[in-house]
Parts: C-alpha cells; structure tokens; sequence
C-alpha cells in the first residue's frame, strides 16, 4: 500500500526532475547555438549548466567536452568525455576522427578512453544484437527461432515505435497473441516472413519493416520488366522497360485489367497491400500499385490482361526478373538532374539525398542554375535519404537562418514507470540551418511534389514551406519520415522501427498526412497518355505569374 505521504513523495521526484530535464534540454540548444557561432567558451559552460539543471544525457556530456577542448581546457574535457563513455557514448570511430578532440590526441589519458569506448561499444553492440538470434538462413527455420523473430519485432516495436497514436484502435499485445499461432503455423521461411510483413503492416507507418532474406529476393522481390502507376482509379502501364515487350504489343499507357484471372485491383487489395507499411493512403497507393504490384516469385510468370483507350484487350504473359536482372534494363537516373525550359526557367530534378552526390550535382550545376530568371525543383521521385543534404541545396535559396522540422522521440525510464507516471517523450525543438552566405539565388522559386516525394524530402519540402520561398505545387508528400532502429532477424532478414516523430516547426502534423500543396494538381489518365506533365505546367504557369509582378 502506498501512503498519502508516500504517493506525494513519488509524485514530487517523478514531476521536479522532468521540470529539470527541460530546463537542462532548453539550455543545452543555448550551447549548441554558441558551438555554432564558433563561441565554444559559452557553449561549454552552458552545456555544464544543462548538465547541472538535469540534462545528463551521454551525448551532451560529449558535446561539452568538444567545446572544452575546443576552448583549451582539457583536464575538464576528459573529465566529461568520461561521463559520456560511461553514459553510453560509444561511437569510437566518430570519438577518433571528430577534429573537435584533435587537442587531446597527444595526452597520455587519450588512448586509454578510446580503447574503453571501443570496449563498451562491443559490449553495447553485443547486448542489443546478439549472435543467438542471427541464425543463418535455411528453407525452414525452427519454430524457436520463429517465435524468437516474432518476439523481437513485437519487444522493439513496443518499447521504441513513436507513432502508436496514429494507429487507433490497435492492441499491440493482443496482435502479439493473435500471430504467435500463425508464426508457428508456417511451413517454411518464406511463409514466415510474410507473416512478420503482414503484422508490420498493421502498424500503418512507411518507417518500419521487415525484410526478408537475401536468400529469398527472387521469391519475394522479383518483377517483370514493366512499371505501372494507378492514374484516376486505373492500373496504368507508366513504363517498358524491355523492347521485347514493346514490340509485342505492351506499350506504354495501356491499362492493367486482370493479373492472374482476377481483377486487377482486387489482386492488389488482397495480395499486395496487406504486406505493405505504408502511412498513409497515397502511399500505400505508390507501394501497392507501383513499387510492389507484381512483387513475387521468379518461378511464377504473371498472366496480365491489357486494354488500350478504346477497351481493345491483349492478354499476355510474363516473367518475373530478379532485382540484378531488371537493374540492369533501368538506366540509372542521376541524384540531380538540371535543364533550362523556355522562357529561362530552371528545372531542377532532386531524385534522392541518398549520399552528398545530390549536393556535389547541384553545386557544379549552380552556376548555369544562377543565369535563370526562375527555378522549378522537382522532389516528385525523392524516396529520401539525408535531410542535410536537402538543407544544404536549399541554403542557397535565402540569406537568413531557417527552420527545419520539430521532432520527439520516446524517452522510457523505468524508474519513472515504476512511479506511476505516464510515457514521457523527449522533445526538440525547430532545428535551424543557416544560408550558404557566398550564394545566393534569390529570384522566385516553386517545389513539385508527388505521394513518392519521402522521408527526407518531406523534410525539404517543410523547410521549403517555413522559408516562404514560393508555392509547393502537385500532390500531397508520402507522410512518413523518421529515424528508423534496424534489427536483426533470425534466418538472416531484418527489421526496422520508425522512433522518430517530426512536425512542422509550429506543431502542425505532417507524419501519417503527408506536406499539403499550396495548388494541387492531379494527374489524370488523359494527360498521362498524351504525354502531359500537368504539375509541371502548372508550377510554369505560376512562375510566370510570380515573374510579372
């Protein structure tokens, strides 16, 4: 029994430190903003402040060190880089190479802190991905390790998932329960792979996973040689990848009435969607009818029955490819992609921030970029990849700081579960990237957007949006973004969890909606079979409007 007195006691230690921690986390963003502004003095008192004031965390232990050596006190910047280690910092490759403790190397305590970091990383590394659950691959793995597989995605996806809210209506627990028959019920790793996908996919969230083994690509990624995309409610043929096929008769255009003897949208609603983690419609959409329509086995051609405008049908049938083999009939599309349209207006085509080649792209194109009198960037075909480098092609577009998006993630003390009080979540605030300062473009500017404009290029189109720079024009974004937590599988597949949750800097949701166009234009199936990009004129009709002015 808990007292009356004891019930105000827990109630005061659970509610004065979360006071704290927030006043530590406010003063904590003073000190990376004196880092920024090179005033590392401030920043590492500052950051020893946040430290007092409850912010303890390992990496603003290891952020005040890099400020300490950086203002020359080192004796103070061990002591710190002690805490961190201690804390959970284990990153040794970034702790070696970070220029920030290049003043350290040469003291006798640097290596001793490196090789104990490197310690407590293989010890870390050896507690959350241990080797017992990655068993190799085999036709059918125990029933052990499936329960096992089952009971890992279920315990990372309860203790680290941050969108469980979205989700109305979901027991976690019970669906736990529900598939834990079902798991022991498959016949091979395949079956149970599947199963873990279509328990995924209740989660409604792009950000988390699971994916099969290598060993299974060509019985669970094989395709044909033919792209589709559903246009006003119809399976369309958007792209042919093989001659072959074009010369008989599968063109561009066409309509996909039937796969396999069943209508074709009945297929993908009962054999396609049900495995797809999507987070919202529109992207279930992209991945159901574009990306994963024909997913399968490469043992099993596709019986697919075509009509063109006039309902003139064609019946043909297909093979699947594997993912090398149909790679090698899509030529590969450049990150960035740059073209003058009449009128000199810039197209700018941002297919990826997969790596900093998108930004090496942009930054050698620059110069004819700076010669037009307006610029159109194009992220419909952007899956993401690292929001930084978005931010920095946008740092060309303003001569003032800007907002990137708000974002928490769950922060789980179990101390604090045992007090009785509720889930507590970790919160940043807006972050701020600044002007690239020797550029500038400043004439006006549009973004197209498209449901497969994703993850880290939603993020760009937020920041787009707060910068007021111009319209986002076209359709409404994927709305999934986050950082994922990747885990191993037994049977040698993965999985991964969406922890992260990001908004606009004001608060307003964009996860599980998706970035809204200020002028939506859809595409219809008339201007997709005349070759008309509709978005793209209107993003040109709106710059010449914004050009008169």
């Amino acid at each position: 029994m808990i007292t009356k007195g004891l019930l105000i006691f827990v109630l005061l230690i659970s509610i004065l430190p979360a006071q704290l921690f927030a006043q530590g986390q406010a003063t904590a963003e003073k000190a990376e903003r004196a880092y920024q502004q090179k005033d590392y003095s401030t920043s590492a008192q500052l950051y020893i402040q946040a430290i007092a004031e409850g912010e303890r965390s390992a990496s603003t232990y290891y952020n005040a060190a890099c400020s300490l050596a950086l203002a020359g006190k080192k004796d103070e910047a061990f002591l710190h880089l002690q805490e961190a280690v201690k804390g959970g910092w284990v990153n040794t490759n970034h702790l070696k190479q970070d220029t920030d403790l290049n003043s350290l190397h040469s003291d006798s305590r640097w290596q001793p802190l490196v090789e104990n970091c490197a310690a407590q990383e293989k010890r870390q590394k050896a507690f959350w991905e241990g080797a017992a659950l990655k068993t190799p691959f085999r036709e059918n793995l125990s029933e052990d390790e499936k329960i096992a597989g089952l009971s890992r995605f279920w315990s990372e996806v309860k203790f680290n998932f941050a969108n469980f809210d979205l989700v109305q209506g979901l027991d976690w627990d019970k669906l736990y329960l529900d598939y834990l028959p079902r798991v022991r019920q498959t016949q091979s790793t395949f079956e149970y792979y599947r199963v873990l996908m279509e328990m995924c996919a209740k989660l409604k969230d792009g950000h988390t996973n699971v994916y099969a083994p290598a060993e299974l690509a060509d019985e669970t990624y094989a395709r044909p040689a033919i792209a589709t995309r559903l246009i006003e409610g119809k399976i369309i043929v958007r792209r042919v990848m093989d001659e072959k096929l074009a010369q008989d008769g599968i063109v561009q255009g066409l309509e996909i009435t039937e796969i396999n003897g069943q209508p074709a949208k009945q297929y993908a609603d009962e054999r396609v969607a049900p495995f797809q983690s999507a987070s919202t419609k529109q992207d279930l959409e992209v991945r159901a009818f574009d990306y994963f329509l024909f997913s399968g086995s490469i043992r099993e051609p596709l019986v697919l029955t075509f009509a063109d405008a006039d309902g003139k049908q064609l019946k043909r049938t297909l093979t699947r490819l594997s993912l090398k083999d149909r790679a090698k009939l899509i030529p590969n599309a450049p990150l960035t992609e740059f073209k003058v349209l009449p009128g000199n207006i810039g197209l700018l085509s941002l297919n990826g921030f997969d790596n900093d080649q998108s930004v090496k792209l942009f930054e050698a194109a620059y110069p004819e970029i700076e010669k037009t009198d307006a610029l159109i960037i194009d992220i419909r075909n952007n899956g993401g990849g690292n929001s930084g480098f978005g931010y920095r092609i946008l740092s060309y577009l303003t001569d003032q700081p800007f907002q990137t998006s708000k974002w928490q993630t769950r922060s789980y003390r179990p101390a604090y579960r045992a007090w009785g009080t509720p889930d507590d979540w970790y919160r940043s605030e807006a972050g701020k990237s600044n002007p690239i300062g020797s550029k500038l473009y400043s004439k006006p500017v549009v973004v197209l957007t498209s449901p497969r404009t994703y993850s880290a290029a939603e993020d760009f189109a937020v920041a787009f949006e707060v910068m007021k720079r111009g319209k986002i024009i076209g359709e409404a974004t994927g709305g999934s973004t986050g950082q994922p937590l990747f885990f191993s599988l037994p049977g040698g597949g993965n999985a991964r969890v969406c922890t992260k949750r990001d908004a606009f800097p004001d608060g307003r949701e964009f996860v599980g909606v998706g970035v809204q166009p200020d002028i939506s234009v859809l595409p219809t199936l008339a201007d997709f079979r005349a070759g008309r990009d509709a978005v793209l004129e209107a993003a040109v009709l709106e710059i010449k409007k914004q050009l008169k002015k």
